[in-house]
């Protein structure tokens, strides 16, 4: 019974995972800021090294790797498309600050689902596809964290930015009020 549930996990995992190989491309394209993009590329990267391990689970389970249709990460990826292309019109940090969001909210989907799978293993007395699970786990978060990360020096610079534009307003207004015939508000 148990195995039933952990094979149905996995084949939504491995379907997701193959989703966001091919989401990751066009969110590192999307990206404006250097290490975001890079960040991206890595883990697409490990994302290709996730499927492989889901596909090793499989075979240690003496079960087909097949996927089954992941409906939450196809909502994620659909948002995600939503913010690249609502990203062209905005401020390239916004823009950035705006991928990072949805790309966290992908690893926390992730970090739940490969939560769980580990812990069904584990209750199987499946240490090995537990502990083989965990890894991929360890570097969900390992990306959460780093965008978490990436996120200061952006808000950083849209705080600095904003208050360019706030001192821009104040001068504007301190000359409006120094122009002769203006009286004070």
């Amino acid at each position: 019974m148990l195995q039933e549930v952990l094979t149905d996990q996995l084949k939504d995992l491995l379907h997701a995972e193959n989703q966001l190989v091919k989401a990751l491309p066009k969110m590192a394209k999307a990206a404006k800021d250097d290490q975001l993009k890079s960040a991206f590329t890595d883990h697409l990267e490990k994302t290709k090294g996730h499927v492989e391990r889901l596909k090793q689970a499989f075979e240690m389970l003496d079960e087909p790797a097949k996927a089954k249709m992941c409906k939450g990460m196809a909502g994620l990826v659909e948002e995600g498309n939503e913010v690249i292309s609502e990203g062209k019109e905005l401020d390239p940090v916004e823009a950035d600050l705006a991928l990072i969001a949805a790309a966290q909210r992908v690893e926390h989907y992730e970090i739940a689902a490969y939560g769980t799978s580990a812990k069904l293993a584990e209750g199987m007395g499946r240490g090995d596809i537990a502990e083989l699970l965990s890894q991929t786990l360890d570097e969900e978060k390992e990306a959460d964290q780093l965008l978490t990360q990436i996120t200061q020096p952006l808000l950083d610079s849209a705080a600095e930015s904003e208050g360019e534009d706030l001192d821009m307003d104040e001068e504007e207004e301190e000359e409006e009020m120094a122009r002769p015939g203006r009286r004070g508000r």
